[in-house]
């Protein structure tokens, strides 16, 4: 993940090596190399995610490539490096906060026995009547006819069998370590607060939507809260994308590894462009 930017992109490089020194380990290598289960930690795939992410801005900004931006977006981890590319606090600035932030939620994943499963193909409302009967939550509102859900364990694993037994829809059970945008990320959330308390955050030089409640936000106190408050709140990220494109978005431009956001897009609309950035070759497309 982001070797070929490191290869190719002056800037990019510039990135990597300045993230080494900020976190005191070699994210570079992590994120080229592996091995795969160093790199799904959750303290190390924050800060990957965030500076993968980061690297593909400012490797586009190198080449004159990227156009006119309007609005930034990111799901969960992504709505921080949406905040970077904004300019709401600066790389190293941002990177430490991720790192910290990532540490939080795998020290509370490990304090819990938490879980996430996709509710495919139902509705909103049949997915939080599932919520309230097992008593776990709405994690993600990604697109229609998809919702996480996420809590307990044995919540989950009884909701996920009672959902296969009911409706149209179906339930997956997710490979996460633990589960996110929920009450039993609390410890996080209350440690974090404290942490972005007094880091420095600037006007966006253009509005940043929030994942909590799908609006465009311009006032650092208001990103800054809203950022505390999405570590246990649901990632309405329908609504962000439906935002972004009510405000005059003509391309969404999805900057990281998988390709999932432009799913989620073109799940959502068919209508709307849109772009999955990797790789260095990815720019030039």
């Amino acid at each position: 993940m982001g070797r070929s930017l490191y290869g190719s992109s002056a800037a990019a490089r510039a990135l990597y090596d300045e993230a080494g020194r900020v976190l005191g380990w070699d994210l570079a290598r992590v994120s080229f190399e592996g091995p795969e289960a160093e790199l799904t930690e959750t303290r190390v795939c924050q800060p990957a995610l965030f500076v993968h992410g980061l690297a593909l801005v400012a490797a586009l900004r190198e080449k004159g490539a990227l156009p006119g931006v309007g609005m930034a977006l990111g799901l969960s981890l992504g709505e921080l490096t949406a905040c970077a590319a904004a300019g709401v606090f600066d790389f190293p600035a941002g990177l430490r906060l991720v790192a910290e932030r990532g540490r939080l939620m795998q020290d509370a994943c490990e304090r819990s026995s938490g879980a996430m499963a996709a509710v495919i193909g139902e509705t909103p409302e049949a997915v939080l009547g599932l919520c309230r009967e097992f008593d776990v939550e709405a994690a993600n509102f990604n697109a229609p006819g998809q919702v996480i859900i996420s809590g307990e364990k044995p919540r989950i694993e009884a909701a996920v069998a009672a959902a296969k037994g009911r409706g149209k829809g179906k339930a997956i059970a997710l490979n996460v370590a633990g589960a996110y945008h929920s009450r039993l990320m609390e410890p996080a959330r209350a440690a974090f607060e404290a942490v972005v308390r007094d880091a420095p955050f600037a006007p966006p030089r253009f509005p940043v939507v929030t994942n909590t409640t799908g609006s465009a936000l311009t006032d650092p106190g208001e990103i800054r809260a809203a950022l505390v408050r999405q570590i246990v709140s649901p990632v309405l990220w329908e609504a962000c994308m439906r935002t972004a494109a009510g405000s005059g978005a003509t391309e969404f431009w999805e900057l990281g590894p998988g390709g999932v956001l432009a799913g989620l897009a073109r799940r959502t609309d068919k209508a709307w462009r849109v772009r999955s950035l990797c790789e260095f070759a990815d720019l030039a497309a």
